[in-house]
């Protein structure tokens, strides 16, 4: 056993996680043993992948995945929008069951905690359902923690694994695969996995089962309040009759600088507000760290203006537009326009 483990693992295949730098010797043959029904790497001549949502971030995470060489077979409940990825060579399934009845690893990015229930557990078209023992889950979704235990319950019940593995990083992460992975599970899972992870971006290994989701909604708690602050900040600057273009330049290299500015300033000043990510999906975040909070006897209260200030787009039917939209939420409040003039 000793002998394949050198021979199979090698430096490359833990670079992307490189933290993992406590693992021993007996870790590693651990995974080996007991990660998946087979001992050998991760790579696109022996594992077959699929993914369940091909969205705004699913379709460019796919897309990493195909240029590598993977074998990829996708279901999306709107079927056109998985199309460009089957013009790219990947297989369409009608359910998520025979997404997993083609695969080895099975993602999954879905909007709502109900969906990634549907899409996982259901008993006749779910994903575990249509999983052979030693098969692997991995939900990208932003969800909630004691679901994703859940998951990973039902998974060992049927002899597969599990991992929360939610990202932060946007559409452009997406693209240009530099996203952030938080992941939780089984440690050695997470290990077997990064060479799939590379190809999205650095994965990072947060805890047992839940714990990438509770990561990942502190990083939501994190950016929420940072867009709150950099569009009030950019509020008051037109009310002070700064250019708010020169002001963002001026400030993103100083302790200002964020990468909510820097992906959303430019966009904001555009009236871009395509989405990278929803201001309905946010909603779905703040409100399940905000149900944790009320949980854990944790007041956030930056957390909860957010979270109402999101809603009130929502509200106004804007639930479909980008998170930058949270200007103008400010701009109503105020009764101001960024587009125009500012008061000299």
């Amino acid at each position: 056993m000793t002998t394949k483990i050198v021979k199979h693992i090698s430096l490359p295949l833990l670079r992307p996680v490189s933290h993992f730098t406590g693992l021993s010797c007996l870790c590693l043959r651990r995974s080996m043993a007991t990660a998946t029904s087979s001992d050998s790497t991760v790579s696109p001549s022996n594992t077959r992948v699929g993914w369940i949502g091909t969205g705004v971030m699913g379709r460019s995470m796919c897309t990493h995945l195909l240029k590598a060489g993977y074998s990829l077979t996708v279901f999306n409940r709107t079927l056109s929008k998985a199309q460009p990825l089957v013009d790219l060579g990947a297989h369409l399934a009608h359910s998520p069951n025979a997404v997993a009845s083609q695969s080895d690893v099975v993602f999954s990015i879905v909007g709502y905690p109900s969906d990634v229930r549907s899409v996982l557990l259901d008993p006749t078209t779910g994903a575990l359902s249509g999983l052979r023992p030693g098969g692997i889950l991995v939900d990208m979704t932003t969800s909630e923690p004691s679901l994703a235990v859940e998951i990973s319950s039902a998974a060992a019940a049927k002899s597969c694994f599990s991992v929360d593995a939610p990202v932060t990083g946007g559409d452009v992460g997406a693209k240009n695969g530099t996203l952030a992975i938080l992941a939780g599970g089984d440690e050695n899972v997470v290990l077997k996995l990064a060479p799939l992870f590379a190809l999205m971006g650095k994965v990072n290994y947060m805890g047992g089962s839940g714990k990438g989701q509770f990561a990942k909604l502190a990083n939501q708690i994190v950016i929420a309040s940072t867009m709150v602050g950099l569009v009030e900040g950019m509020v008051f600057a037109h009310k002070a009759g700064l250019d708010v273009g020169l002001f963002l330049n001026a400030i993103k290299v100083g302790a200002a600088g964020s990468k909510s500015l820097d992906l959303y300033g430019g966009r904001i000043l555009k009236r871009d507000f395509e989405p990278g990510f929803y201001v309905n999906h946010f909603v779905k975040d703040l409100g399940i760290c905000l149900k944790e909070c009320q949980n854990m006897g944790l007041a956030l209260p930056g957390l909860a203006l957010a979270q109402q200030l999101y809603l009130s787009l929502k509200a106004h039917g804007e639930g479909n537009l980008g998170t930058q939209a949270l200007i103008v939420a400010l701009e109503r409040l105020n009764n101001v326009s960024l587009e125009s003039a500012p008061a000299k």
